[in-house]
């Protein structure tokens, strides 16, 4: 049972401070903070806004679109739609302008080349 185990190599201690002071690391929390920052103060504001809405302006939210479907079951539900649209975006940006730096770091760090789901490649450790 035990013995499935993969061995890793004993890598030297990193120096954590050192490698966050890196201008490769830098631009990768430059990167990320510029996406992240933004998106949530806009995504906050929509929130916000709805559920101000919401309270003080009933008589908007209540407007009848179609049959028993109104302006705030509308904007309620693309709350879900935006968190969604937002969550993709994360995601093909961070597969776009993060990982590549992510990954250069990771190698220089750990000695290694990993495949894209992050599986060490055989025959390259340092």
């Amino acid at each position: 049972m035990g013995h499935d185990a993969q061995h890793t190599d004993a890598a030297a201690p990193v120096d954590f401070k050192e490698v966050q002071s890196t201008e490769r690391f830098q631009e990768l929390r430059k990167r990320h903070r510029s996406f992240v920052f933004p998106m949530a103060i806009a995504f906050l504001l929509w929130y916000f806004a709805y559920v101000l809405l919401a309270d003080y302006a009933v008589g908007f939210m209540s407007t009848k679109v179609w049959g028993n479907i109104n302006v705030g079951l509308i904007l309620g539900l693309l709350q879900f739609v935006s968190t969604f649209a937002i969550t993709g975006w994360y995601v093909s940006y961070s597969n776009r302008k993060l990982d590549p730096i992510a990954s250069e770091i990771r190698h220089e760090i750990e000695g290694h080349e990993f495949d894209k789901h992050g599986n060490p490649v055989s025959g390259t450790a340092k």
